[in-house]
């Protein structure tokens, strides 16, 4: 495990760019903000609760317009209405499948153009630069891949000092729900910058025979550049019932770039 921290640390960017909200329990509106135009994108109910979630606070009163989306809707041009995309939980690999080869052609020229992409477990993973039907939005790979239902529970992370300027002034260390989302760690894609890490793992969940200490430090929380546009990466779920809501709150401001 020392290898793998090790291994982290070393490979940690600063970007230097800051995010709008301070704090991780309770969503605030920036007083001269515009509202964040956010698409979510729509995976099937019985896959994933997110855009029911997420809709339960992405509201105007905390400075957003949201509107779910298809894959439909993504193949034939709706990003450009948009500042920001969420993919939310889910299978990555079943976003892939619904998005077709243009709708992940779609999402990558929006990102690139100056559009926002966030994603949340699944989401992250679609993002990543490790598999065949990711996005290759974000340097990242996946630790421990063979293990990555490796079970859910609430878990605590720990914010760095940049997770603590973008996400939450406030608190440092966070229980948040998690759900076989990605550990993630550095990728070595040439033509990707490479990511800032906004938070790790500070517990863990070793279930169907994932090893313990295996997660402990991987990268919970992180940013990047693609393009002109920018990508936050969630491995936990911030977003259910009485999740720390104000951490995609302020993922989504930040990348939306908001001023």
């Amino acid at each position: 495990m020392s290898r793998l921290s090790n291994l982290l640390l070393s490979c940690l960017v600063v970007l230097g760019i800051t995010g709008s909200l301070s704090r991780a329990d309770e969503p605030t509106k920036p007083e001269t903000s515009p509202l964040v135009r956010v698409a979510i994108f729509d995976f099937p109910e019985s896959k994933s609760g997110g855009p029911a979630n997420l809709q339960q606070f992405l509201t105007p009163e905390n400075g957003f317009q949201c509107t779910v989306i298809s894959s439909e809707n993504i193949r034939s041009g709706a990003l450009k209405n948009f500042d920001v995309v969420v993919f939310p939980g889910g299978s990555g690999g079943g976003q892939a499948k619904q998005l077709k080869p243009e709708g992940r052609e779609a999402v990558r020229t929006f990102v690139k153009n100056g559009g926002g992409y966030v994603g949340i477990c699944a989401g992250a993973y679609l993002a990543s630069s490790h598999y065949d039907w990711s996005l290759n939005l974000i340097n990242a790979r996946v630790w421990d891949r063979s293990h990555w239902k490796r079970g859910q529970k609430n878990v605590s992370i720990q914010l760095t000092p940049a997770g603590q300027e973008v996400l939450s002034k406030t608190n440092s260390k966070i229980k948040i729900y998690y759900a076989n989302g990605p550990l993630l760690v550095p990728d070595n894609e040439p033509d990707l910058p490479g990511y800032e890490v906004l938070a790790t793992f500070e517990s863990e969940v070793a279930r169907n025979g994932a090893p313990a200490e295996a997660m402990v430090g991987t990268h919970a929380i992180i940013r990047s550049q693609f393009g002109s546009g920018r990508v936050i990466c969630f491995s936990p779920h911030a977003e259910t019932k009485d999740g720390p809501h104000s951490l995609i709150a302020s993922g989504i401001y930040w990348a939306s770039n908001a001023k």
